[in-house]
C-alpha cells in the first residue's frame, strides 16, 4: 500500500432478529458506537462505504437512507456487495482509498436486516448465491446443500467426522454465551448438535448460522491523520487479500477447500510479510461448522485434511495455539451478510486492544486475521491486522 491505514474506532450493534429497529436505527447503533470510540464525528469523515445485500430488506436501496439518517448525506456515493462477504468488500474499498491518497478518514458501514423475509423465502434467494440456471433452477439447490457438498467431500477424502464439526459449533456457542451482542447465547453439546434436525446431511441445525439483523462500523484513517488526532492505539492494516472463483461449483475440480480463500490468504501474507505461524487470534468464516475446519486448512493454520485435529486438541480456544472466534463466530454470534466482514474486524480490534473482556485472548506478538467468505467461495478477502 502506498500509504499506511489504521483503524481508529469500531462498532457493532446487537445481532439477532431486530424487530425493534428499522435498517436505519440498526445501522446508527453502529455508526454512533464508532464514532464515539474514534472521537471523531460526521464531519471529519472524508467518504463512506456502505455495505449491503439488501436482498432480504424492505430497502432494497439501503445507503442513501442510511446516510440521510446518519447526517452523512453528500459523503455516500457507493454501496458495495458480494454476498457473505459484503462487509470485507466495504472494508476494502475503504482501506484503498485512504492508501492511495483520495481521502484521509473513511467509514465502512456494513448492515442488513435478514428476518424481513420469512425462511422459505430466505433459502430460496440464497439458493440463487450461485449459479441460477446450472444449480438453483436444475436442482433446487439451498446454501445448506452447497456445504453439504463441501462436507460429504472432506469427510470421504480425509476422515472427518459429524463429531468434528459439531465441535466447531459447541466452541461457537460457548463463547457466544459470553458476548451480549451474540444472536444465540445458548450453549449446545455434541450430542445436541448431533442430535439437532437435518438441514441437509450431514449439516444440521446446530451445525448453521443463524438469520440474522446486525449492522457493523469502521473507521479507517491514514497514518497522518492518525498523528493528528493524536490516536494512541490504532490497529494497522498490515495486509489484505482478495480472491474469487466460479459460479458453479461444479466447476472448481476440488471440493474440499475454497481457492479463492486461499489465493486471499497468499495475498494477504505476502503484503503482510507475515505467515501463518505469525498469527495468535483470527476470526474465520463459519458460515457452517464444516467451513471453519475448511479455513484451519486453507489459511495454512495446519496442513490439509487436518482442520479437525485443531478443534479435536483444543489449538484453537482462548489461549490457544491460535484462537479463533472467541466472539462466537457466525454459528452463534450471528450472520447479517452485509456486517459480517466488519463485525470480524470490530471484534480483532478489540482483541488487539484487550478491550474483549472475559473473552480477551493473550497475545505476544499482537498479530491476528479476518477471513470472510461471499458466496459458496466466490469471493473471499482475508486481512491481517496488528497492534
Amino acid at each position: 500500500m502506498k500509504r499506511r491505514v489504521g483503524i481508529i474506532g469500531v462498532g457493532m450493534s446487537k445481532f439477532g432478529r431486530r424487530d425493534d429497529v428499522s435498517v436505519r436505527e440498526l445501522s446508527w447503533e453502529a455508526i454512533k458506537e464508532a464514532f464515539l470510540d474514534a472521537g471523531v464525528s460526521q464531519r471529519d469523515i472524508d467518504l463512506v462505504v456502505a455495505g449491503s445485500t439488501a436482498y432480504r430488506g424492505a430497502e432494497l436501496y439501503p445507503a442513501p437512507p442510511i446516510s440521510e439518517y446518519s447526517s452523512l448525506v453528500g459523503k455516500t456515493p457507493m454501496r458495495v456487495e458480494a454476498a457473505c462477504a459484503t462487509g470485507s468488500a466495504a472494508a476494502f474499498t475503504a482501506i484503498n482509498s485512504i492508501a492511495s491518497g483520495m481521502s484521509d478518514v473513511v467509514l465502512a458501514i456494513g448492515f442488513d436486516k435478514m428476518t424481513e423475509v420469512n425462511t422459505s423465502t430466505s433459502l430460496a434467494i440464497g439458493g440463487r448465491g450461485g449459479n441460477y440456471q446450472w444449480e438453483f433452477h436444475m436442482y433446487g439447490t439451498t446454501f445448506p446443500s452447497y456445504y453439504a457438498l463441501y462436507a460429504t467431500r472432506h469427510m470421504a477424502v480425509y476422515g472427518t467426522k459429524e463429531e468434528d464439526m459439531a465441535l466447531a459449533s459447541v466452541k461457537a456457542h460457548k463463547y457466544a454465551s459470553m458476548n451480549e451482542k451474540a444472536h444465540l447465547r445458548n450453549r449446545v453439546t455434541v450430542e445436541d448438535v448431533l442430535k439437532s434436525r437435518i438441514i441437509s446431511w450431514p449439516i444440521k441445525l446446530l451445525d448453521s448460522s443463524p438469520i440474522s439483523d446486525g449492522a457493523a462500523a469502521v473507521v479507517f484513517a491514514s497514518e497522518e491523520k492518525i498523528r493528528e488526532l493524536k490516536v494512541d492505539s490504532p490497529v494497522w492494516v498490515e495486509g489484505i487479500g482478495y480472491g474469487s472463483d466460479t459460479s458453479a461449483i461444479a466447476r472448481r475440480g476440488e471440493w474440499t477447500g475454497l481457492r479463492a480463500a486461499r489465493d486471499a490468504a497468499n495475498m494477504a501474507f505476502t503484503m503482510s510479510k507475515r505467515s501463518p505461524q505469525d498469527i495468535e487470534y483470527a476470526t474465520v468464516h463459519d458460515c457452517f461448522t464444516i467451513a471453519e475446519i475448511m479455513a484451519y486448512e486453507d489459511l495454512g493454520f495446519v496442513e490439509k485434511g487436518k482442520g479437525a485435529e485443531l478443534l479435536r486438541e483444543g489449538q484453537t480456544e482462548k489461549d490457544g495455539k491460535v484462537a479463533v472466534n472467541l466472539f462466537g463466530g457466525l454459528k452463534a454470534k450471528g450472520h447479517p451478510l452485509g456486517a459480517t466482514g466488519l463485525s470480524m474486524i470490530y471484534e480483532v480490534t478489540k482483541q488487539l486492544r484487550e478491550e474483549a473482556g472475559s473473552l480477551q485472548h493473550s497475545f505476544k506478538k499482537y498479530v491476528a486475521l479476518t477471513h470472510n467468505v461471499g458466496g459458496t467461495g466466490h469471493y473471499a478477502y482475508v486481512t491481517v491486522l496488528s497492534r
